[in-house]
């Protein structure tokens, strides 16, 4: 059985990009059958998301991070977020995604991502974190609970024309998950 001693978490940079892309969609397809439109999920393409990635890569700028979780395999797992600008609906820092595959998950990756991202965002300045996540994903949900998330808002999920709702989850101190 493998421990979280087998993983290693790191910046990812441009060269992460086709192990980026494979991670997403696979991670997709193993998330969200029922939760969103199966053809959507059909359609994901590795290549097409190791581009967008590539590209989000080369252009990174302060504030921003993107990690990636591997084993001796290649990648298992990422998380992106970043500082934001203006009005933070209550944080003033973002995880965007959080992915881990599901061979890799209940031993501890998820977990190393996400506090590995909070630190870094801390390091950049930011002092609360949020993210969203969809509401009807309930194991990411508790998973976010788990670690001191609390529900603060449930808006509109754009793009699916399902009438799906994402719920926004907050640490108001970074610290707590950044250390």
């Amino acid at each position: 059985m493998e421990s979280l001693l087998d993983y290693v978490i790191a910046p990812a940079g441009p060269a992460d990009a086709a192990s980026l892309g494979r991670v997403h969609v696979r991670a997709w397809r193993e998330t969200y059958p029922g939760l969103l439109p199966q053809a959507a999920l059909n359609r994901m393409n590795a290549e097409v998301h190791a581009r967008r990635f590539r590209h989000e890569l080369t252009r990174a700028r302060p504030g921003q991070a993107t990690l990636i979780a591997e084993d001796a395999a290649g990648g298992v797992g990422y998380a992106s977020g970043a500082v934001l600008t203006g009005d933070g609906q209550g944080a003033n820092a973002e995880v965007f995604t959080l992915y881990v595959l599901r061979a890799a998950q209940g031993v501890g990756v998820g977990r190393a991502l996400l506090t590995a991202t909070a630190r870094v965002l801390k390091a950049e300045g930011a002092t609360s974190l949020m993210l969203f996540v969809l509401s009807r994903n309930e194991a990411a949900r508790r998973f976010y609970e788990h670690l001191g998330g609390e529900a603060f808002a449930e808006v509109a999920s754009r793009g699916w024309g399902q009438g799906l709702t994402e719920t926004a989850y907050r640490w108001r101190d970074i610290r707590v998950l950044a250390g």
